[in-house]
């Protein structure tokens, strides 16, 4: 969205920003932008609280006179997620002589079936398939131990193949509990609960560490992460 508003800047178009990731737009700065701390999915803050909103919308719109910038201002006030891990069974240890995350991206693969089975469609596949997920976290295994990401067996785009582990593990999770999640709960559990979550996680900081452009390193993960 940075870059967009940039874009549409140089043609002609004056334009602000919302950012819910302060670092984000410190990297890529649009002409404007208001930095609002709320959580990831809830851009006006409080959800039903028009006169919330409608604030945010006015500092946000009162940007538009600030023609030198690249301007970024903070909103004066900030909103904790109330998202809790998801309470989400994880199967044992099987194979002692792999990654935890790989062992137990195997041990989920009944799961992630019958949430296909169910809904016919997944969105695992933009970077690798429901099978090369072991793999692909062996590769984060190797990272997070300090190999070289250049070198370390990406098969693909990092950033898509971390999106299609989540995709994996999120799908996997909604044959594993009897209730819908709230929003940001599953991410909550993928990051804070499983080994494939703190396999990224770890991986993704030694690519920052390594050099990686921040564009790759950045997107695998939640900014706020």
């Amino acid at each position: 969205m940075c870059v967009l508003a940039r874009v549409f800047e140089e043609r002609g178009l004056s334009s602000v920003a919302l950012v819910s990731v302060r670092g984000v737009a410190e990297r890529l700065p649009p002409p404007r932008a208001l930095y609002c701390e709320f959580p990831l999915g809830r851009p006006l803050g409080r959800p039903g609280d028009p006169t919330f909103q409608h604030d945010v919308l006015r500092r946000a719109l009162a940007l538009l006179d600030r023609t030198e910038g690249p301007v970024l201002e903070d909103h004066p006030e900030v909103i904790v997620s109330d998202a809790a891990p998801l309470a989400c069974p994880l199967p044992p240890r099987f194979d002692p002589d792999v990654p935890e995350a790989v062992d137990e991206a195997r041990a989920l693969r009944p799961a992630y079936e019958r949430t296909l089975a169910r809904r016919g469609v997944t969105s695992v596949g933009r970077a690798i398939s429901a099978e090369q997920v072991p793999d692909a976290l062996a590769v984060l295994a190797r990272v997070a131990a300090g190999a070289d990401w250049k070198t370390a067996g990406f098969v693909a785009d990092p950033v898509q193949t971390c999106h299609d582990i989540r995709s994996y593990y999120e799908e996997a999770a909604s044959s594993l509990v009897d209730v819908a999640p709230g929003p940001g709960h599953v991410e909550a559990w993928f990051s804070e609960q499983t080994a494939a979550g703190r396999t990224l996680l770890a991986a993704r900081a030694q690519m920052r560490e390594q050099g990686a452009p921040t564009l790759i390193w950045l997107y695998m993960a939640r900014a706020t992460r």
